[in-house]
């Protein structure tokens, strides 16, 4: 059995269909009862809810289990806190697999949340456990966010300059990913970059849904004051809307840039193009 942390977030619910369709039993350990009716309706039955800070949910959830896939919420100040308690609860119980869903380049000690990654990676690393980091570019599903604003007025707005490149990766790809190295053997011991798309600019990217959409789309900067007043506006956190205007602003500074080649290794094809999820993305909407 498998078990998928933060399982009732858009990454966790990808990432048991993905172990479904490859025939694995599965358990999600999500936060809240609000969760379970999404789970059961991609054919998860074994559930524990409970918060990441209860050592006795981490003994229910990881009781039993085989393997854990663990996903922090995005942003969380407790990243650290929250992965040791699930290497206690995994050297308790006598697991010794865990894939950690990490970050690509940890390293930018500009984007807290990329460094509180890192130090997760580096207490994995000394702990007993065979890991496995995955490290997932931006996804292309953070683009729908904009969606109607590009059907409705032909504009995909981002926080930061146009020019602004970014590689990006379809979370389908990712989840599969994350299916292949939790149900095949040999992955011990790697870090693997998950990485969809060449650097691309805004421009190309609202070109390409542009393109998708059959009508022009253009990108444009938003200030990231008005981006903030949106977010506080929208009841997003102090911590998280402070982590995100720093992650804007080390893109703005220096992109984020990375490269398809290991994951259409590990996938043993290429990586979803932005283009084909844009079509796709247009044909279900």
């Amino acid at each position: 059995m498998i078990l998928v942390t933060g399982a009732g977030g858009k990454t966790g619910v990808a990432v048991l269909t993905a172990l479904i369709a490859r025939g694995a039993t599965v358990r999600a350990f999500a936060r809240s009862n609000s969760h379970r009716a999404a789970l059961k309706a991609i054919g998860v039955h074994d559930i524990v809810v409970g918060e990441m800070d209860d050592p006795y949910a981490w003994s229910q959830a990881v009781g039993g289990t085989s393997a854990v896939y663990h996903i922090c919420s995005n942003m969380n100040p407790h990243e650290l806190p929250f992965a040791r308690a699930l290497v206690g609860a995994a050297v308790t119980h006598g697991i010794s697999r865990v894939v950690y869903h990490s970050v690509l380049h940890p390293q930018i000690e500009a984007m807290p949340h990329h460094w509180a990654k890192l130090r997760a990676e580096e207490m994995l690393f000394s702990s007993s456990l065979d890991v496995t980091i995955l490290q997932p570019t931006a996804y292309m599903q953070n683009s729908l966010a904009e969606w109607d604003r590009m059907v409705g007025d032909g504009i995909y707005r981002v926080p930061y300059p146009v020019d602004t490149r970014l590689s990006l990766v379809d979370l389908n790809d990712v989840a599969e990913a994350a299916a292949l190295v939790l149900t095949e053997a040999g992955h011990s011991g790697a870090s693997y970059e998950l990485v969809g798309t060449a650097p691309t600019s805004q421009i190309e990217i609202a070109e390409t849904f542009g393109h998708a959409l059959q009508r022009a789309v253009r990108a444009e900067a938003e200030p990231i004051e008005v981006w903030n007043h949106r977010a506080r506006n929208a009841g997003i956190g102090d911590y998280q809307r402070e982590t995100l205007t720093k992650m804007f602003q080390a893109y703005a500074r220096d992109g984020l840039k990375g490269n398809p080649n290991v994951l259409g290794w590990l996938l043993k094809r290429p990586p979803t193009s932005l283009a084909a999820f844009a079509a796709r993305m247009a044909t279900h909407a």
